[in-house]
């Protein structure tokens, strides 16, 4: 961390704020990578909607994550990128599906998403106090991130409004479930 940041923050709250937002650049980067992952391996009905339906979440949620590593940088700090930072300091476990149907993929893509947002929504509820210029970005972002989740979600629902994919706590059962 450089010893400046964004006039009008003090250096320890651009820290705070700088690493609050690296959490959510591990996210988006392993969320874009997910997302091609899936857009590469599904296969069977629907096929060529979720194929089609994926690039272009995978373009903005790209875009998502250089905005918020130009943010970091913008706080006097590094925005770490690469691979091996990513899997060293994630939270959460690997893509678990392989080759699968869509609606598989769009089950474990269902708890991904949430996963995501949730973390957005805490990074939101962490950074808004000190810094509105970095909660506005997430804010915009968290809502295009659930428009997104609902693009899935809508394949899992039916006509009653419940998710198939209900009480599922890992991404393999949620593909399970989904199917």
């Amino acid at each position: 961390m450089h010893t400046y940041t964004v006039p009008g923050l003090k250096a320890d709250e651009g820290k705070k704020v700088a690493e609050a937002l690296q959490d959510r650049l591990n996210a988006l980067n392993d969320l874009h990578l997910t997302l091609k992952h899936i857009h590469w391996n599904v296969v069977g009905p629907n096929f060529i909607a979720v194929h089609e339906m994926l690039d272009p979440q995978v373009d903005t949620v790209r875009g998502f994550a250089d905005d918020v590593a130009e943010r970091i940088a913008t706080l006097g700090a590094v925005a770490t990128g690469t691979p091996g930072a990513l899997v060293k300091n994630r939270t959460w476990n690997e893509y678990s599906i392989g080759r699968a149907d869509t609606i598989e993929h769009l089950g474990a893509l269902d708890l991904v998403y949430a996963g995501v947002i949730e973390g957005h929504r805490a990074a939101i509820t962490a950074t808004g106090k000190i810094d509105p210029v970095t909660e506005d970005l997430l804010i915009g972002q968290s809502g295009k991130l659930e428009l997104f989740h609902w693009f899935v979600r809508a394949h899992l629902e039916n006509s009653g409004g419940e998710l198939s994919t209900r009480g599922a706590k890992t991404e393999k059962t949620a593909a399970k479930k989904a199917s």
